[in-house]
């Protein structure tokens, strides 16, 4: 790789911004993609796929081998509320190698006792999220049922633009919870984009059962293509 190039990949990475080298295995000859230009390439296809698995391959194209590396930041999770579902979806969500903080004010809750391994927040939503840095690349869930600790985070989450926005509560709490957060200058569009109730619908009973479905519910909105998604939803 030259040096050029590798200082522009460099620097896409500290900004976690996707990037893909695209490498013709008969000649050597490298180019990088950086994610403000995936729309418009000619590889717009192949890229968008290899970014969503997350992994880089071998493809075909215009009689060319090439090779696509792939370079997407590390995912982050950012659970807002220290209950029974948290402890059981932090670890699950590290051993499929996310990066997860615990966010919760009520410091009975929020213990590293409770969240081994995991950097637990005991502070407001106004005070703990900023700094985290919630981008893109973030699923971030709501879980306190205490609308003082998740509308203002939700409202975070949604400038943020993550890639998953999930909040606990049954379908007449997230009818109310709509209401709070339109009047606090939320769109219709932020709403639509909140998973309520939360997790894939697998029947899903106990904390451990609720925090499959949620990370099911987060890997699909990660990895699945556009219509696949709306038929997973």
């Amino acid at each position: 790789m030259k040096a050029e190039t590798l200082a522009e990949l460099n620097a896409e990475r500290a900004a976690r911004r996707p990037a893909i080298l695209v490498t013709d295995t008969a000649n050597g000859e490298q180019r990088l993609v950086k994610a403000a230009d995936f729309a418009r390439d000619p590889l717009r296809a192949e890229l968008a796929k290899q970014l969503r698995m997350g992994k880089s391959g071998m493809v075909e194209a215009a009689g060319k081998k090439l090779f696509l590396n792939v370079y997407a930041p590390t995912a982050k999770l950012v659970i807002v509320g220290a209950v029974h579902i948290s402890q059981a979806l932090a670890p699950l969500a590290r051993s499929l190698e996310y990066d997860v903080t615990v966010v919760d004010p009520r410091t009975a809750f929020a213990s590293p006792e409770r969240f081994p391994d995991v950097p637990v927040i005991a502070e407001w939503p106004d005070v703990a999220l900023p700094p985290l840095n919630i981008d893109h690349y973030t699923a971030f869930v709501a879980v306190t049922h205490d609308p003082k600790i998740d509308d203002p985070a939700l409202l975070h989450a949604f400038e943020r633009q993550c890639f998953y926005i999930g909040a606990l509560g049954s379908r007449k709490t997230h009818a109310k919870r709509a209401e709070r957060l339109r009047a606090q200058g939320a769109g219709d569009a932020d709403i639509a984009r909140i998973h309520a109730p939360i997790g894939l619908d697998i029947g899903a009973v106990s904390p451990s059962e609720i925090a499959v479905a949620i990370m099911a519910e987060i890997t699909a909105q990660l990895r699945l293509p556009p219509k696949e998604k709306e038929e997973a939803a």
